[in-house]
């Protein structure tokens, strides 16, 4: 089994990097969302930039 480890730790490595960087990413989007950031066409039509575009008045 450690040889394994030592044959194979650079892969694992580098697997525990991404799988943090895709945590911190979704973590960042939920907390975003939480918070009423991230506004894209769904609806919420206050917070986006080209609501003008959209509902012409």
């Amino acid at each position: 089994m450690i040889t394994f480890l030592m044959e194979n730790l650079s892969t694992i490595i580098v697997a525990l990097i991404l799988a943090a960087v895709v945590v911190l990413v979704i973590r960042k989007m939920y907390r975003d969302k939480k918070a009423g950031h991230g506004c894209s066409c769904g609806g919420s039509c206050g917070c986006c930039p080209s609501s003008g575009m959209c509902h012409k008045q």
